[in-house]
Order: structure tokens, then sequence, then C-alpha cells
């Protein structure tokens, strides 16, 4: 009876498509009940990142673009968005009404353990840097009084990335000897899984801080600490808890295979052709179907608006999968990161060889599949680059990789942070015309371009929702700007 009620609650979080106003407290109960409100909050952040941000972040990222013969996200393969079009509004209002709301319940319970408000507080880490990573600022010191302050002041980025690294520290300490009551839909109530989820996040953060030039120093000493303690999750950080019945599948194949009712997107011209171009058959064989004549092809980004003649026929649609787990952090990129940072801070190229291995096979692993070590001994082995440079390049080209399907905000994320894949200085029109020239998996200028020019999507816009609500709301600021730790 409990799963049953556990999974009603979740299910009703994840797909109420009611509006909620994020500036005025959304009643929640004064009495705190862990064993709901932990995997509710769990549920709702899957929501969050597994599907409101999932779209326009894959879109941005070029793992799919608009199918020929569909219209579905027309504007935004074309960057034909402003703030009134409301991207990520229902994400805004779900994180902020919902799932930390949620959490700060938790934190602020005399009936839960240190380990409960430590899962919680990792939950709130990740969750506010989701928000810093898409609109570089966020509600943050004064968000979460509820009918004490219904319009908050918006914080830095920085200063949020900064107030939750120090929240992790001192939430941590609350642990001792204690254990989880509260139900536990991500980590099965495994302290050590949380412990090394919020390492993977503080490395994460700090490799942000370090390419930002803040505090280099500091963070390069943290970063170090952090590898030579190796104290990290094992497997993937998941919410794991679909099955294929109504109201409880992955939301993301709700959205595009069950609510809309007709297929929209198709394969990205660069994460094919890089894919292609390295022999990775078995990945492109599971994330990708045949086109019409029985080839993998991809798409040229809003080719649909520059060459008419395309067809459905002409592009392999994306693969949707009704259980798929929504990855809150997988073990291939944690792997990834270590290897960078190995090799940046350590420069020690054996450790750093030996967990770029380790994240492709973390890959293959998490999607059923075999012959990692074709791929990582054979096309983009570690020899094939004799320069840091070139290490560098393949571990971000492999986490690009890899991400597709699993979390395409983060991937978004570290694009913009490393600048890998770079962006082609070669047209979509010209390689319409003959991809001579291109260098397979460079992102493309979309071939109809709202933006002009080369400019390119950055940021996302302030949600409208809040500027109707909170006059302390910023400013839009313009989607090519580039967020606090996007300096490349």
């Amino acid at each position: 009876m409990k799963k049953i009620i556990l999974y009603m609650t979740v299910a009703t979080l994840m797909l109420s498509g009611c509006s909620i106003d994020v500036n005025h407290d959304p009643n929640h109960p004064t009495s705190v009940n862990p064993a709901l409100e932990l995997p509710g909050a769990e549920g709702s952040l899957a929501t969050v990142a597994g599907d409101g941000m999932e779209t326009p972040s894959g879109i941005f990222v070029q793992y799919f673009d608009q199918l020929p013969e569909s219209e579905q996200y027309a504007n935004l393969v074309r960057y034909y968005i402003t703030q009134s079009s409301a991207v990520l509004d229902r994400s805004y209002e779900t994180l902020y009404a919902g799932t930390l709301m949620d959490l700060q319940d938790i934190l602020n319970s005399n009936e839960v353990t240190g380990a409960d408000k430590f899962a919680a507080e990792c939950l709130r880490a990740y969750g506010l840097q989701l928000a810093v990573d898409n609109w570089d600022q966020a509600p943050y010191k004064e968000a979460f009084g509820g009918n004490s302050n219904t319009q908050p002041h918006w914080d830095s980025g920085k200063a949020v990335y900064k107030g939750v690294l120090n929240e992790l520290d001192s939430v941590q300490n609350l642990i001792g000897s204690s254990s989880m009551t509260a139900e536990d839909m991500v980590n099965g109530k495994n302290m050590k899984q949380w412990i090394g989820f919020a390492n993977a996040l503080r490395l994460r953060m700090y490799l942000r801080f370090i390419d930002a030039n803040v505090d280099v120093s500091d963070y390069e000493s943290k970063v170090k600490k952090l590898l030579a303690e190796n104290n990290f999750f094992t497997g993937d950080i998941k919410f794991d808890n679909f099955k294929d019945e109504a109201d409880r599948r992955n939301p993301w194949y709700s959205d595009q295979y069950i609510n809309l009712n007709t297929t929209n997107l198709c394969a990205g011209y660069a994460i094919m052709s890089y894919m292609k171009s390295t022999n990775d058959t078995v990945r492109i064989a599971y994330d990708f179907a045949k086109d019409g004549q029985g080839n993998y092809t991809g798409t040229l980004p809003a080719a649909k608006y520059a060459f008419p003649a395309l067809k459905n026929a002409n592009c392999s649609e994306m693969r949707y999968r009704a259980t798929l787990p929504v990855y809150f952090f997988t073990q291939a990129e944690l792997q990834f990161l270590i290897a960078e940072a190995q090799l940046r801070f350590n420069t020690n190229d054996a450790a750093a060889k030996s967990a770029y291995e380790a994240g492709i096979e973390a890959d293959f692993e998490s999607r059923g599949l075999t012959g990692a070590s074709n791929l990582y001994n054979g096309s983009v082995a570690w020899s094939k680059a004799t320069t840091t440079e070139g290490k560098l390049n393949l571990i971000y080209m492999q986490k690009w990789v890899s991400l597709l399907y699993r979390d395409h905000t983060e991937a978004w994320s570290e694009q913009r942070r490393t600048d890998v894949p770079k962006w082609s200085s070669v047209s979509a029109k010209e390689i319409y015309k003959s991809p001579v020239g291109y260098n397979a998996g460079d992102l493309i200028v979309p071939a109809v371009n709202a933006l002009g020019g080369n400019n390119v999507i950055k940021r996302e816009w302030i949600p409208y929702d809040a500027t109707l609500y909170n006059p302390n709301t910023p400013k839009a600021i313009s989607i090519t700007t580039p967020v606090w730790w996007d300096i490349k």
C-alpha cells in the first residue's frame, strides 16, 4: 500500500498541468511527512530535469531537430523565441513551488534525521544548479520563506553556486551516525551514494568556477582533494521508477510519444556525423531509427525551413523508451570529469586514460550494450591524441555522446563551458550542398536563424510568469548573453 501511495503522489506531481504561482506559499503542511515529501520532491525534480528542460537543451546541443513533416518545435529550432514564449516557465514553477519547497520543508523539520536532510540538500543543490545553468541567476536567499517574502530578489549565479556548496558542507556535518527515515526513490536510503553524489556535484561546480577564473587556486585544490579521496557514487544517480502504464511512464516519453500523438524529433546532423566518423555503430543503432532508405541520417538544424524538399523518410527518428530512468548524474559523466581533472590538474595521463575509458564503458553499460572496448581501443583511442588539448577534446566529445537521452541540460552546459563540440565555420546551406570542409561533430548554426548571423542561444529567458508576479525579477537579458561561468 505504501508503494502505491508513493507512486500516486509522484505521478500527480509529474503529470499536473496546472499553473502555479511561485511567489505565494503553496500551503505546504507544517508537519513534515518525509516518507511522502522526499519522493515527491524526487519525482517533481525528475519532471523538471527529464522533461521540461530536456527538449530545448537537446535542440540547443544538437542531439535532434524538428522532423520535416511536423511543426511542434518550429520556433525552437530556428531560435525564434522570446521571453513570452515561456519555454521553461512550467519547469520554473514546478521547481520553485514544488521541488524546492518540499525540500525546504525537510530541511526545516525537527522530525527528520541528519541523513534525511543531507539527501534533501543534495537534491536542492542539483535543482538550484539547473536553475543557474539555464537563467544565470535564480531566487535563492529570499526564496524559501513562504508568506514572509512572496517577492524574492534573484541572486547571481556565482552566489547561488557558492551558497549551495557551503550548504552541502554544513548539512553533511549533520549526518553523524544517523540513517534515513524518509522513503527514497533515487538512492534507496544509501548514504554512501548520497555522499558520492554530493562529491560529484562539487566536482562539477568546482570546474565551472575554475573555468570562469574565480578563485582558481582554491578550487583547483578542492578538485585535487576530491580526486585523492575518490569518494564518489557507483552506478548512476537516477530516478528509476517508471512502468509502461498510463501515468507511470518516463515524462519525456509521455510528452513526446504519448501526449503529442505524433513524431516530432529526428537525429541531429552533428551527433550523427560524429558517431559515424568514429564507427560508433552500436550506440547509433540503440539511439536512432533508420530512415526510409535503411540508413542512419542526421538532419541539419532548422533544415525543414530551408530545404522544403526534405521529408520524414529522409531522416532518422529518435527512439523513445517508456521506462527510461531520469538521470541526475551519470557514472559516465563522472568518469569524464575525473579524466579531465586528472589531466589538467594532476598531469596524470594514466589516471586520465583509465577514467576516460571507464566513462565509455559506463555509458555502454547504462544502455545495456557491449563493445565499448572496440571504440576506445579503436577510433577514439587515447593514443589517437598526442597533446593535452587533443586528449581533452576526446573526453569532451565522448561526454557529449554519452549524455544523449541521459541529461541534455548538462550536455548543453558542458558544451558552453568547454566550447566542445565547437561551432562550425561552415554553414548549414553549404553542408547541404556538400559536406566537404565540415568537421564531423561540430555544431552548426541553424539554416534559418532568427537571432541573425552566427548568434546562438547561450541561456534561457528569465521566466515570463516570474516577471508578471514578482517585481523583483530581473529584467530580460538576451539569450545570446553567456551565463556567468561561460567565458570561452
